[in-house]
């Protein structure tokens, strides 16, 4: 069994940033259409065929959709969907998340929501709705600790985050750094013990004449 390397660890992990609209409509479709059969039912609360799943990712590049993606060497593998206030009868704008099988685990759900807060703050929004299947437990236990109080209702979970108090989460240091910083900060580690070591055994010191 091979072990993790330090070039393992400090591997880049992909980036985070808004898809454009239109120029980028394919990441975003493409990326859906590779969602796996549970992936596809926790995402849009049922079983949708490819050709939905077309309309649906043409629909977001037409009606204001700000999709915040994180993609690998240019690949879309997870995004996050900030719907327009005015599609619900309240006028909540509306999220939804999808992250792909392959880079589940490893904080991307969490980036994707901390990075659409701050889109939705910035945007001077109040309030945002956040609905997910009854079985996607992941979802439900990341919106819980971004504040959503969920209910449960015809076999879906529904609730509303307020913006205008921080979550735990959000009060949290990131946990997500650079690789090059992951890198520097090793590298200080390993300077500090060796300085800690010459200390304790007086290597490198002149003796006393």
């Amino acid at each position: 069994m091979r072990h993790k390397t330090l070039a393992d660890l400090t591997r880049p992990t992909g980036t985070v940033r808004t898809l454009s609209q239109h120029e980028e409509l394919p990441l975003l479709r493409d990326h859906l259409l590779r969602l796996d059969r549970t992936s596809r039912h926790d995402r849009f609360h049922g079983f949708m065929d490819d050709s939905f799943i077309a309309r649906y990712a043409e629909k977001c590049a037409n009606d204001g959709t700000v999709v915040i993606a994180y993609l690998e060497d240019g690949v879309v593998r997870g995004a996050a969907e900030l719907h327009p206030p005015g599609q619900s009868d309240d006028d909540i704008p509306e999220i939804a998340f999808s992250v792909e099988s392959k880079v589940r685990r490893q904080g991307v759900g969490t980036v994707l929501f901390r990075k659409l807060i701050a889109v939705a703050r910035a945007k001077g929004y109040k309030s945002l709705r956040i609905t997910t299947g009854s079985g996607n437990d992941a979802m439900r236990s990341l919106a819980n600790k971004f504040g959503a109080h969920l209910s449960f209702s015809q076999g879906e979970s529904t609730g509303v985050i307020d913006l205008s108090r921080p979550s735990q989460l959000e009060l949290a240091p990131s946990l997500v750094i650079a690789p090059i910083e992951a890198a520097q900060a090793i590298a200080n580690f390993n300077r500090a013990y060796w300085r800690i070591l010459f200390r304790m055994y007086g290597w490198g010191r002149n003796k006393a004449a």
